[in-house]
């Protein structure tokens, strides 16, 4: 049976452990003082990558949030480029009944979508929809999870994640994008851009 819990995997540019920019590291802390269970792995390749991934779906941990630089077409570890083709294959397998949240600048878009959505059995996708700094990002997760978590401890259900990241864009003047599975057909899926509210 799965847990409502999250599985962060991490993986930055050699400045940012210079300059101490471990975003997941804080996420996992804060989860921790809010008494979630967390698991945190720091990678750098691509090959740990795939490692992680099968340890998350033995893990039977509910969530998974990738913690990484991306762009349109790509997420990157440390050392190797991760095309969303090549992230499809490595990830699909392990996504069935379970949600991804994507920390990386820009790469919550339909080619993601495509790569992972069909057939994979994944409820949900959200990531920003726009280059987003190491400190919002940081608080924007944790905020988010922590609203989330307070809402419900036991499960995530789209119409919450849409209205929580709704309350974090606002807050933090950051879009988001949401993409959710269809019922109907497991070939397709939804895309909801969130943007802050105009401010009155």
């Amino acid at each position: 049976m799965s847990q409502p819990e999250i599985f962060i995997i991490e993986s930055l540019e050699f400045d940012d452990e210079r300059d101490n920019r471990f975003e997941g590291r804080i996420i996992s802390q804060i989860l921790a003082l809010s008494g979630k269970k967390c698991e945190y792995y720091y990678i750098r390749t691509k090959r740990e990558l795939k490692t992680l991934l099968e340890h998350f779906a033995s893990s039977h941990y509910r969530y998974l949030h990738l913690s990484c630089h991306g762009n349109t077409n790509s997420l990157f570890t440390t050392l190797d480029p991760v095309p969303f083709s090549e992230l499809g294959s490595l990830i699909k397998p392990h996504l069935q009944k379970r949600r991804l949240f994507v920390s990386a600048c820009s790469a919550t878009n339909s080619a993601l979508a495509d790569a992972i959505m069909p057939d994979s059995g994944c409820y949900s996708i959200l990531g920003p929809d726009e280059k987003i700094y190491f400190g919002d990002a940081a608080v924007l997760w944790a905020s988010f999870y922590h609203v989330m978590f307070a809402a419900d401890s036991t499960a995530m259900k789209y119409k919450t994640i849409k209205a929580k990241a709704q309350e974090v864009s606002n807050l933090y003047r950051v879009k988001l994008k949401l993409i959710g599975h269809d019922k109907e057909d497991s070939k397709s899926y939804t895309i909801k851009a969130i943007a802050p509210r105009k401010e009155p």
